[in-house]
């Protein structure tokens, strides 16, 4: 890490969730919600290029990364999340933000705008949806243009619940070397997303409680989640990044774009679905210019 950092623990509801600050430019901070639910903020480690302006904040969500990690179920809702987002900002101070989320982290982002919280100078919402359903649609669109083996296998071991098969998890490598991560190999903080997943009992049972086992199967508490109706309660500038090849597909940047009232859209040709990690350079490039427009008023 070049830019100074500084990080610690503050008080959220159900435990302690760790964060850390990069970057002391003076600049309005950017807040940053990784997805998941369960992965923590590694993958998001390129933004940290951005302190060089501003503050740019990362904090791991309660249940996985560093966060305090509690044996508690009830605590794996959406709400409880909204509440966890002021909780970090109050604790830090943050009065005006940019705020980023990413995949889950921006339905929680979606989620958090419809409380109408002051001081959010502009809204980034990256590879998401403003509609758990429609994700699902597209998602099971996207299982048909796999090779017709892959999808028997992956419909095979569904059917059966059987999720942790070596058949089926190979069967969705295919499915995410196409619509999650087009490098190879994968960059190392992903891993380390992942690794935080997959080591946590907590945060695996956040992901299960909230959305289920796969892409596939949703059957968590977010299932029926939904704020289409609502998008044009987003005041805020916003900025919609998401990559070609996204599991969060087109139809679902088209409608947050056309819901949104301030939104702008750019599509990354070369990415799937973690555009700041595969095409790097320019997704900073585009973040960068988007923060600076809205700081000097070109977008109002």
């Amino acid at each position: 890490m070049t830019r100074s950092a500084r990080e610690g623990y503050v008080p959220v509801p159900g435990g302690r969730a760790w964060y850390k600050i990069v970057g002391s430019g003076r600049a309005v901070p950017l807040l940053t919600l990784h997805g998941g639910p369960g992965v923590g903020h590694d993958y998001l480690e390129p933004l940290e290029a951005l302190g060089a302006d501003r503050p740019v904040i990362f904090y791991d969500q309660l249940g996985c990364g560093r966060s305090d990690k509690p044996d508690d179920v009830s605590l794996w809702r959406i709400e409880r999340f909204v509440d966890e987002v002021a909780a970090v900002r109050d604790a830090l101070n943050l009065d005006r933000v940019h705020l980023l989320g990413q995949s889950w982290g921006g339905w929680l982002a979606i989620e958090y705008m419809m409380g109408k919280p002051s001081g959010i100078v502009s809204l980034i919402l990256a590879s998401t949806s403003a509609s758990v359903p429609q994700w699902a649609r597209e998602t099971e669109y996207l299982k048909t243009t796999l090779p017709r083996e892959v999808q028997d296998t992956i419909r095979r071991h569904e059917a059966a619940g059987r999720f942790d098969h070596p058949e089926f998890e190979a069967a969705m490598m295919e499915f995410y070397n196409r619509y999650v991560c087009r490098r190879d190999p994968w960059p190392e903080p992903l891993m380390r997303s992942l690794n935080n997943l997959m080591s946590s009992e907590a945060a695996h049972a956040s992901y299960l409680t909230m959305q289920g086992p796969t892409e596939f199967t949703v059957t968590g508490n977010l299932k029926d989640w939904d704020r289409t109706d609502r998008l044009g309660e987003i005041t805020a500038p916003t900025l919609l990044t998401f990559g070609r090849y996204d599991e969060f597909t087109a139809a679902c940047a088209e409608t947050l774009h056309r819901g949104i009232p301030r939104a702008e859209l750019h599509i990354f040709k070369e990415s799937a679905h973690e555009a700041h990690l595969e095409e790097t350079e320019r997704y900073l490039q585009v973040l960068r210019d988007f923060l600076r427009r809205v700081e000097t008023g070109e977008v109002s």
